[in-house]
């Protein structure tokens, strides 16, 4: 199996999104959508939050305009939820954000002795899809936490600068102290 490319290789600052899916194959630019690898994009007690129990809410957004793969999301999202859920005892509510829609595609080229033999150069460039990303403005939100209590507010902060790391260009936290009941 080959290697996943390096995260900059698909990081323009400006690009357009490539979903073009059709009902009739013929018509289609994509044959084959790749498989979502984000597993949930609602974690602990939604429901609670629903309710107004959960009014401390941290908010994690991009401060510049950025594409997130969806690999990307998936381990932010599997470390953010075991520390909260460890810290809180289940009493959060996390959510990812952004959908990735932007399908990446990739044209493989050999290089090396006999690859005159194996490759066609650019001809037929289109290339194949390799995976999924969100398309971010600068200002939108990335992930979303609820917590019932105050307290866990820097712990929180403490984890999503754990995260930096792991997401392309650069993010912000920012704090909302709701009053009433979120209507979504």
């Amino acid at each position: 199996m080959a290697a996943l490319r390096k995260a900059y290789s698909y990081s323009k600052r400006k690009v357009t999104p490539f979903t073009r899916i059709s009902k009739r194959r013929q018509k289609s630019f994509i044959k084959v959508v790749p498989p979502q690898k984000i597993v949930k994009f609602e974690m602990g007690k939604v429901s609670e939050y629903k309710q107004g129990k959960f009014p401390h809410v941290l908010t994690v957004v991009s401060r510049d305009a950025v594409q997130i793969r969806h690999n990307a999301f998936e381990a932010c999202r599997q470390f953010i939820n075991k520390k909260i859920d460890r810290e809180s005892n289940g009493q959060y509510m996390f959510k990812v954000v952004p959908y990735p829609h932007h399908i990446q595609r990739e044209h493989r080229m050999l290089t090396g002795a006999g690859a005159d033999r194996m490759s066609s150069g650019m001809q037929l460039s289109f290339g194949r899809s390799m995976g999924k990303a969100a398309i971010l403005a600068p200002g939108e939100p990335i992930f979303k936490v609820a917590v019932a209590d105050e307290r866990y507010l820097p712990f929180l902060r403490k984890v999503f600068r754990q995260i930096r790391s792991k997401v392309p260009g650069k993010i912000s936290v920012s704090y909302e102290l709701l009053t009433e009941a979120p209507g979504n």
